[in-house]
């Protein structure tokens, strides 16, 4: 199965790069670095690394904090972190400089990844959530390199799909020492799709584990007051294509019972910056970029994040965040941001991906789940007009997070075995 499966990655070679080009038209570095993809480099890189993987920004984010203890730990190791899209390389660049060797994930045909290994030679792979490839973890396994899959999670739709390719995903899977997921539910599916059971733990979620700095705080704070005007400030998180038009509409229509109220939008992917910001003026609303360093005050409408890394620090300069990703079905984002900062969380019906979360949080009524707009309208119509409302939740959404920490160190001590 496994050669069949090798054979149409090789005929799909072209299209993929075809895909990259037609993807580099808005994103521009997706044109650059292809060498790496085929596990070809410029350079001699050092060996015997620690190798993680995590496929773009979310899951780098989720990986900094465990990255950072290791280095900690083991101040002479060499840490490789590969990532699948230019986002999560900037980050990974962004926060870990050059304390980390970064290339591109190579595809997954027998040659690239055979080069890949020859190059680093691992002393253990540990990929971050979902992220199966059957030619990887089978040079993994030939090379006798201990392989985890930390913080995985897998739903309920992925796991019907890998189900129908059991024969391929089976063996890939045989390869794994220990998958630490995040739910019993999640370890639940990875049996089911052909995990052997006494390779699979649950150790939580290490994204409750984040890291907000006391100078992020203070940064957000200040941006508040000095870009804003102290204004009552809406953030909408991670949006995706045909949520800003929601949010724009509902803006709107709040406008007129908060005359103070200042929209900031982050669309999730930078290539769309541009797109957001003609939005914004097909609605006949005054927008300011980030990068223009212009203040806002009271005659503008909207605040467009046109950068990235920067999330955590707007969450601190914001009365309330919704979560994006979640108006659309996407399946939503990570609340957990927000709520560690400390900012009254709302975010819609679609929270497939974060699913686990968005129950724990709804049960401690640590955030405001929103179906429709009348209800996104009615929730910050109701945060503006209370701040005692505002700081319970913002004080139950931390509670939350606090309750639920743990799991990098569980993974830390479940990985250290191979380090």
């Amino acid at each position: 199965m496994r050669t069949f499966y090798s054979c149409l990655f090789y005929l799909l070679i072209p299209f993929i790069l075809i895909r990259l080009v037609w993807r580099s038209l808005k994103a521009p570095d997706y044109r650059y670095r292809w060498n790496e993809r085929f596990g070809f480099y410029n350079r001699k890189f050092v060996q015997d690394v620690i190798w993680f993987h995590a496929v773009s920004v979310g899951e780098a984010e989720a990986l900094f904090a465990l990255a950072k203890q290791i280095q900690r730990h083991y101040p002479d190791a060499a840490l490789l972190i590969t990532t699948t899209t230019p986002t999560g390389s900037a980050r990974v660049k962004a926060v870990m400089k050059e304390s980390v060797v970064h290339v591109y994930l190579p595809y997954d045909i027998p040659g690239a990844v055979n080069r890949f290994m020859q190059c680093f030679k691992p002393r253990i792979a540990v990929i971050m959530e979902t992220e199966i490839w059957p030619n990887l973890f089978a040079c993994c396994g030939k090379n006798e390199i201990p392989l985890y899959i930390i913080n995985a999670r897998l739903s309920e739709k992925s796991a019907r799909g890998y189900q129908k390719i059991s024969a391929l995903i089976a063996p890939a899977l045989a390869q794994v020492k220990v998958i630490a997921a995040q739910t019993q539910d999640d370890a639940s599916r990875f049996i089911a799709i052909g995990a052997k059971s006494e390779t699979v733990r649950v150790l939580g979620n290490i994204k409750f584990d984040i890291e907000v700095s006391n100078e992020i705080i203070e940064q957000g704070l200040q941006l508040k007051v000095g870009l804003f005007g102290g204004r009552f400030v809406w953030l909408i998180a991670s949006t995706h294509k045909d949520e800003e038009a929601i949010f724009l509409e509902i803006y709107k229509n709040i406008k007129q019972e908060i005359p103070e109220l200042l929209l900031v939008i982050v669309p999730r992917h930078p290539e769309r910056f541009g797109e957001v910001s003609k939005l914004c003026e097909l609605y006949r609303l005054a927008v300011v970029r980030r990068t223009s360093g212009e203040a806002c005050p009271r005659h503008i409408d909207v605040y467009l994040a046109d950068t990235m890394g920067e999330l955590k620090m707007l969450y601190a300069a914001a009365d309330a965040a919704f979560v994006g990703g979640s108006m659309v079905p996407v399946g939503g984002h990570n609340i957990l941001e927000a709520a560690t900062v400390g900012t009254p969380v709302l975010f819609g019906p679609y929270m497939a991906n974060f699913k686990d979360i968005a129950q724990g949080v709804l049960r401690q009524n640590a955030a405001v789940q929103c179906r429709d707009s009348n209800e996104i309208i009615r929730a910050i119509i109701a945060l503006h007009a209370n701040s005692a409302y505002r700081q319970s939740l913002a004080e139950k959404g931390r509670a939350f997070v606090r309750q639920n920490q743990g799991a990098i160190a569980r993974v830390f001590g479940l990985l250290e075995q191979d380090i």
